[in-house]
């Protein structure tokens, strides 16, 4: 697996857009609305920023993140050309999964999260392409 994204959740996609524009010189590759989400995913050569903006009066995963926590690091994605064999092979090693077949996601790609819990803290992603 190679590095995918690493997934931000924000207030202000346009600004924080900006600034990683110029302190990164990573540019906007690509932004979508989906599941009452703004997505801007900025290009860092090697991989992406994926900035999640929730849309006025959203509900879910993003919204509820930014009230617990607000913004900041939500997750780390891990790009694969198998995302049944991941999620074979993460559940053979025991780790809880959220996602236990593939779902559609932003950009056209299928995903599938595991539960950090299980991952250490942290909130892992699967993306085929």
């Amino acid at each position: 697996m190679d590095f995918d994204h690493a997934g931000v959740a924000t207030a202000d996609a346009d600004g924080l857009a900006e600034l990683y524009g110029t302190v990164f010189d990573a540019p906007i590759a690509h932004e979508e609305t989906f599941d009452g989400l703004r997505v801007q995913f900025l290009d860092l050569g090697n991989g992406y920023f994926e900035l999640l903006e929730p849309l006025p009066d959203a509900e879910g995963a993003i919204p509820g993140y930014l009230d617990r926590h607000g913004p900041g690091l939500h997750h780390v994605a891990l790009a694969t050309d198998d995302i049944a064999g991941a999620l074979d092979d993460a559940r053979a090693a025991g780790v809880e999964l959220i996602d236990e077949v593939p779902r559609g996601g932003a950009w056209g790609h299928d995903v599938a999260f595991c539960h950090p819990k299980s991952t250490g803290g942290v909130l892992v992603e699967f993306v085929e392409h």
